[in-house]
């Protein structure tokens, strides 16, 4: 069965967490669920000798992925690294925090301008707004921006979503995704797939512009204030993983 014909599939047994996948991996031999990941991994399940999986936890500052696969191939003095991020969906709608920041993580990370930046604390509300009438005087919806300042949000995003959207979703360092596996539970079957990191990026970037809602729009990314606690004033991106059954 190669990776064409697998697409989503549904587990037999299901699974809940992370936890599970890697020990699915590391019983790879007897589970068909790994032994399918594998092919969709372009593997040759006969070429294997030996998988260790592990939840990657306890690491600072917190990778995108959630599983390492260190994979021995039979006559080879070289182990193959596989990264994995782990979507659990437990409704259909399904929305996904993918990252969290203050903006001045984010002006380190991406080189925000000065007066850029300064726009997206009143849009978090990390600066509380002296603007009166606002719909939530905590913070700047983007619509209640002046148009210039509108604009000048919406361009530096648009200037830079290709670096946006791979930080967030693919991350940096030796821990960076290259897989993502989306799980959703329905009854007590869980439905599956596993697409490679490029393809998830790629269908979730897109045209930069501002939501109905008065938040920012990167393709099919939320951006938009983190409500509640804790870092109520943050910036936060959010997806839907049940897109990339539609991958």
């Amino acid at each position: 069965m190669n990776k064409q014909i697998l697409g989503s599939q549904t587990a037999k047994n299901g699974f809940a967490n992370e936890k599970e996948v890697a020990e699915k991996f590391n019983n790879w031999e007897a589970d068909e669920d790994a032994q399918k990941w594998l092919l969709i991994m372009g593997y040759d399940l006969k070429r294997i000798e030996e998988i260790k999986a592990v939840v990657l936890k306890n690491i600072t500052p917190k990778p995108k992925s959630d599983v390492n696969i260190r994979i021995k191939i039979k006559l080879k003095d070289v182990l193959n690294i596989e990264n994995i991020s782990v979507k659990l969906v437990s409704n259909t709608q399904g929305f996904n925090q993918v990252d969290k920041r203050k903006i001045d993580k984010y002006v380190e990370m991406w080189n925000i301008p000065n007066d850029t930046a300064e726009l997206l604390k009143l849009f978090t509300g990390e600066t509380v707004p002296k603007i009166k009438n606002l719909r939530d005087k905590r913070r700047m919806f983007l619509d209640e921006f002046s148009e210039q300042d509108r604009n000048k949000i919406l361009k530096f995003f648009e200037d830079n979503k290709m670096l946006i959207i791979n930080d967030i979703l693919r991350g940096r360092g030796e821990f960076s995704v290259e897989w993502v596996l989306v799980a959703q539970k329905i009854n007590k079957n869980t439905k599956w797939i596993l697409k490679n990191i490029n393809e998830v990026i790629n269908h979730y970037s897109g045209e930069v512009k501002m939501s109905p809602k008065g938040s920012i729009l990167i393709g099919s990314v939320t951006v938009q204030r983190k409500g509640g606690t804790p870092d109520p004033a943050s910036l936060q991106f959010k997806i839907n993983p049940l897109e990339i059954f539609d991958i």
